[in-house]
């Protein structure tokens, strides 16, 4: 592949809904372009962007992939990202290595949650956007409803540019509204220009093209004054006005091209090239990007070739074969085979072995690449949001900001003895994943793996056995319940034992009674050396060691105060071992006459949905035993709910809100504080804990 500048370069981020056709697009240009031989299908398995296995097996995209190839003397770094919420991080990373996303949306089903979601991270991020309506072959497709639907939405930015021709509900050719030509397309979706259409073919169509092409002329007259005055003064636009008109306003985020095509019959994909080339901008057009100098100054950074090196490491892809792949933008300079470079984040020097351009899983080594381009590079140990730069210039562009985790499940290893390889499987997963998290629960001693939902985690473990050969079982986690008291006691404990020589004793008067610690409080009051103090460490360590268990469940006593008040001794028989084991025998009956309770832990929920959702997310909130403390509106037709909510009750709250706001809705749950289980749901919660 030849080395193309930023000029020549077009990073273009397919996204939007699951199902609306992001692949099979990604496919149908690549077809389009001779890159491949055939148009693979993703339920078949066979498409150029979807090649991991679980991609195959699901006929879903996983993860993002990059697709680069030369058109037309352009280099097109495809990304294509998947629609399924649980691999949101998977969307973020590519929509940070683009330049323009495509959102696509189905002619079908219109507008969906995704197409939000990608929506706003292209303006979060900066991005410029098209929206591309796919699957205009279907029969239940209405391209103008959709049409209508995204302006309604996302307002008077969307602007069409490519538009069907209807007739008796069939598409018999599609118009550019920037060329003002129509097209028809054979069998093998080649183009061939056709008259432009007029009243026999729709009786609404000419007002219709001249309501579109009005729209497109409003649109290119908002970018600059003088075109305004043209606009006002009713004068046409030229092409080139149009084409220069709608490249800048999609450079400034202030045009929303929308165009159609059917990637299974190739109908408009040789429109969208046209589009890619005239319209979206190429890297050394946008802003340049904002990053920090070791000083913490906010330097910028120009996609230029001539400036010192920077690149920004995007994503992490860990091979068992090929070892970590590392995949970059170079965001200025020129990233070089076999050099080195300064990892910001780290200080080390990364030495750059070989550097490959990616089309889906074939890799194609090249020997360079210029500031605004796309590689990845192997066997580096920079890590997903690390920046490599020049020792000239050290700077650290900002990390990318993912989801936290929501939806966690404890896990144990398939095969005795397989314990460390999973771990090392599960490390290398989080480095690929940054919104993975694998830690150990220091109160249950469980391994917890934590994801952004139930199939987020399922292929997490199915990669772990496929990759790494290290099979693992999921289960709910266990809930860390802990045991208190809540009256004041004073009990005996009393060891005496003869077998013969020297026999045991031990015997202590221990007052019990409730305090607010998290630990044990051990204090002594013994006068007259009832029990001499040589024994007192004896009877603090036997208390220490009894509080791991509770007489309810075996779990952990919190809130207790011992206080050593009296007992007695043998000058031979006593010893630490009879004092420890007497200071367990009170602690024992202890805790049965001082009204012994369960506790359980309490958690800070915050949920943010949009307002047509929140009674019915209150209303679960109360079913789930929480209590809402607040509501607030933190942006447009979205309201943040503040409540308190038992851990126990939620385990499957992502999967609920996911499906209640139709993924519109997110959450932090945070630990808060330990309080008393009620007490119908003792006996359930001590038969659990025993099953465990």
């Amino acid at each position: 592949m030849n080395n193309f500048n930023a000029a020549n370069i077009r990073n273009i981020a397919l996204a939007g809904h699951n199902g609306s056709g992001k692949t099979s697009l990604a496919e149908a240009l690549l077809y389009k372009a001779g890159v491949s031989d055939r148009l693979g299908k993703t339920s078949d398995g066979t498409t150029v962007c979807d090649y991991d296995p679980e991609e195959i097996k699901r006929a879903v995209s996983i993860s993002t992939s990059l697709a680069a190839f030369d058109y037309n003397n352009m280099k097109i770094n495809l990304l294509d990202t998947p629609g399924l919420f649980d691999f949101t991080a998977e969307m973020i990373e590519g929509i940070r290595a683009a330049d323009t996303v495509m959102i696509t949306v189905s002619a079908k089903s219109g507008v969906k949650t995704g197409t939000r979601k990608a929506y706003d991270e292209a303006i979060k991020q900066g991005k410029s956007k098209m929206f591309v309506v796919t699957k205009t072959d279907d029969r239940d497709a209405n391209f103008f409803n959709v049409l209508t639907e995204l302006k309604t939405v996302f307002g008077p930015t969307v602007c069409p540019v490519v538009v069907p021709v209807i007739s008796n509900g069939q598409i018999v050719s599609y118009v550019n509204l920037i060329e003002m030509k129509a097209y028809k397309y054979d069998s093998k979706g080649n183009a061939v220009e056709t008259e432009m259409p007029d009243s026999e073919i729709s009786e609404k169509f000419e007002y219709r093209i001249d309501g579109l092409v009005a729209a497109v002329s409003e649109a290119v007259a908002e970018t600059s004054d003088e075109l305004m005055e043209k606009f006002f003064e009713g004068e046409p636009f030229t092409h080139d006005e149009l084409v220069n008109g709608i490249h800048d306003g999609m450079n400034r985020g202030i045009i929303t091209p929308v165009v159609c095509t059917s990637a299974s019959e190739l109908t408009g994909i040789d429109m969208l090239f046209k589009e890619i080339e005239l319209l979206v901008p190429n890297p050394d057009e946008g802003y340049a990007a904002e990053a920090y100098a070791p000083s913490k100054n906010v330097v910028e950074v120009k996609c230029d070739a001539d400036a010192p090196l920077s690149a920004y490491v995007f994503k992490t892809v860990a091979d068992p074969f090929v070892g970590k792949l590392s995949y970059i933008k170079v965001m200025s300079g020129i990233l070089s085979a076999n050099s080195e470079a300064v990892n910001s984040a780290t200080g080390n020097i990364e030495k750059i072995g070989k550097v490959y351009t990616m089309c889906g899983k074939k890799q194609t080594e090249v020997s360079q690449a210029c500031a605004g381009d796309i590689v990845v590079a192997s066997k580096i140990s920079a890590n997903t949001g690390d920046t490599l730069s020049s020792v000239s210039r050290i700077v650290e562009f900002a990390p990318m900001e993912f989801p936290k985790p929501c939806y966690s499940m404890a896990v144990r290893a398939g095969t005795q003895g397989d314990e460390a390889k999973v771990s090392a499987a599960m490390q290398r997963l989080i480095e690929e994943d940054l919104s993975l998290s694998y830690i150990q629960d220091d109160n249950t001693k469980e391994q917890i793996l934590s994801g952004l939902g139930e199939q987020h985690l399922e292929i997490a473990a199915a990669k772990v056995k496929s990759k790494f050969s290290a099979d693992i079982k999921l289960s709910v986690p266990k809930i860390a319940y802990k045991e208190t008291i809540r009256k004041k006691v004073k009990v005996e404990g009393k060891h005496k034992k003869q077998s013969g020589g020297h026999g045991q004793y031990g015997h202590v008067w221990i007052e019990f009674e409730p305090c607010i610690s998290d630990t044990l409080i051990f204090e002594e009051r013994v006068f007259g050396g009832a029990v001499p103090k040589n024994y007192f460490p004896a009877v603090q360590k036997g208390l220490e060691d009894s509080v791991k268990k509770g007489v309810l469940a075996g779990c952990p006593v919190v809130g207790l105060k011992a206080i050593l008040v009296d007992g007695s001794y043998h000058p031979v028989d006593s010893s630490e071992m009879a004092f420890k084991t007497a200071a367990s025998i009170a602690y024992k009956e202890g805790l049965r006459k001082a009204d012994p309770v369960m506790l359980e832990p309490i958690g800070e929920l915050k949920v943010t949905a949009p307002d047509d959702n929140t009674g019915d997310i209150m209303g679960e909130l109360n079913k789930r035993r929480g209590r809402v403390l607040g509501m607030e509106p933190v942006s447009n037709g979205i309201t943040m709910i503040t409540a308190e909510v038992p851990v126990r009750e939620m385990h499957d709250f992502a999967m609920y809100l996911r499906q209640v706001t139709k993924g519109m809705g997110s959450f932090a749950f945070d630990f808060l504080r330990y309080e008393q289980l009620p007490s119908n749901l003792l006996t359930e919660v001590i038969s659990a804990v025993n099953l465990e």
